[in-house]
């Protein structure tokens, strides 16, 4: 299938403000890409593009003073197969993990595993390692917070959601983050783009979602705690040990969101009305 993603997201600085911006599609996803993706900005300004530790494709800016609109218009193929549920994958023992993948055992910002391992190991220690380790965790998460706009908090971690029992994408994400690698089961954090592909529109306004991956088996699966279910039709933009390192933007000095557009549609096939 084609999907057609973009948005446009506005911001107002009350002067010239530094900004890092991870808004670009992942590099993992640019080979399917079927038009250029390309970050603009509605002022003249000067960006400087770099890939961070993660492997992320990132921005720097300079913001003037006044408000700012950023925007991205693009197509990109997807298979239109949902998210593999790897039933067979493995739990690796620490010792045989790959160097690079130890950092996504400890604890982060948001994933305050120090709070939760007790419980973890009470909880899901009976379930055989492994995807039905992560399942058990998923289906504990999607029951444990109840899904609100309303609720979202920027300073929520996954001991916060835990508590709360109230979020949005990020918190389910967090939690479930958090309670696998108490398990040692590594786990990092992705944001991108999930339109209401193959399932009834949602009735929350479209949104970047966050969901995340478990590294099982030698290779990361998708996982996602929030919905829960296989899913069609993600375009990954970035991944890091949690939502501090994949923020949409990071300001240095004042910017407050004034405008925020997300699209994510199937486009029609060829032929097609």
């Amino acid at each position: 299938m084609k999907i057609k993603a973009g948005f446009h997201i506005s911001y107002e600085c009350q002067q010239d403000t530094a900004m890092l911006l991870v808004l670009n599609i992942h590099p993992s996803r640019r080979v399917d890409l079927l038009t250029d993706q390309v970050l603009q900005f509605d002022r003249p300004i000067e960006a400087w593009e770099y890939v961070d530790g993660f492997g992320n494709s990132c921005s720097r800016i300079v913001a003037p003073a006044g408000i700012t609109t950023l925007s991205t218009t693009f197509e990109i193929y997807d298979s239109g197969q949902p998210d593999l549920i790897p039933y067979d994958a493995v739990q690796h023992s620490i010792k045989d993990l790959p160097d690079d993948v130890l950092v996504f055992l400890l604890g982060s910002r948001y994933c305050d595993t120090d709070r939760l391992s007790n419980f973890a190991w009470q909880t899901f220690s009976h379930v055989p390692p492994g995807w039905p380790r992560v399942a058990a965790i998923m289906d504990f998460t999607h029951n444990r917070i109840r899904f609100d706009y309303q609720k979202a908090d920027a300073t929520r971690s996954a001991y916060g959601g835990f508590t709360d029992q109230t979020g949005v994408c990020r918190d389910f994400a967090h939690l479930a983050i958090t309670l696998c690698r108490a398990m040692n089961i590594p786990a990092r954090y992705c944001t991108g783009y999930l339109g209401d592909i193959g399932v009834p529109v949602d009735v929350n306004p479209m949104d970047f979602s966050a969901w995340f991956e478990v590294y099982l088996g030698g290779h990361w699966h998708t996982a996602d705690a929030r919905h829960n279910k296989p899913r069609i039709g993600r375009i990954l933009m970035a991944t890091g040990r949690d939502a501090t390192d994949v923020a949409l933007s990071t300001a240095f000095g004042p910017a407050t969101l004034v405008r925020f557009d997300v699209v994510t549609d199937e486009m029609p096939h060829d032929g097609g009305q």
